[in-house]
């Protein structure tokens, strides 16, 4: 059987199924709510800034490992195993 999902079906199947996956989303929100605090500041200390450097290689780090587990469920579905 082929099943096809979107990607949003996909990701909310992996949210309640892997929780490596819930782990690495969770991460990843709070990756954003950090840079979200410093966005909001007028000026950022060098600190700051390389903190802020940080997060964003580390948000993007956890958004590639969650792209590679979305590809790896969506060949497992579509191949129907």
């Amino acid at each position: 059987m082929n099943v096809l999902l979107g990607e949003s079906e996909l990701r909310e199947r992996l949210l309640t199924s892997n929780e490596e996956y819930r782990w690495l989303a969770a991460e990843h929100q709070s990756y954003s709510d950090q840079l979200a605090k410093l966005a909001s500041r007028h000026h950022l200390s060098e600190a700051e800034k390389l903190q802020e450097v940080t997060l964003k290689k580390k948000k993007l780090q956890l958004k590639d490992q969650m792209y590679a587990m979305l590809q790896r469920f969506r060949k497992k579905m579509e191949s129907g195993s």
